[in-house]
């Protein structure tokens, strides 16, 4: 498979997990509005789209929703979850544009 391939399905699978992330943490927190705390989106569920891909959409959202931004494991999952993935598209970048060489 060709190198930027690789890193094109990188770059949309991203896309695709922030948009759902984004979505999820914008959905929770107008269901914490409507609701309370009955029918709400699981912290679980929403940690695990940011730690699968999700973490610029789980930034995102926090920003435009306001929304678990005084919980402590949010940010720093968020902050590894985001440093890890950067670090994963920069090695597979500089692979695809053949700077670097398995």
């Amino acid at each position: 498979m060709d190198n930027k391939i690789i890193f094109i399905i990188y770059v949309c699978y991203m896309a695709f997990m922030s948009l759902i992330t984004m979505f999820l943490f914008i959905k929770d927190k107008n269901m914490a509005k409507k609701n309370g705390d009955s029918n709400r989106i699981k912290e679980k569920t929403l940690l695990g789209f940011v730690a699968y891909g999700g973490a610029i959409g789980g930034f995102i959202g926090r920003i435009i929703a306001h929304h678990k931004t005084d919980k402590f494991y949010f940010t720093l999952t968020i902050f590894i979850s985001l440093i890890a993935w950067i670090l994963v598209g920069v090695i597979l970048a500089l692979y695809a544009f053949n700077i670097i060489k398995f």
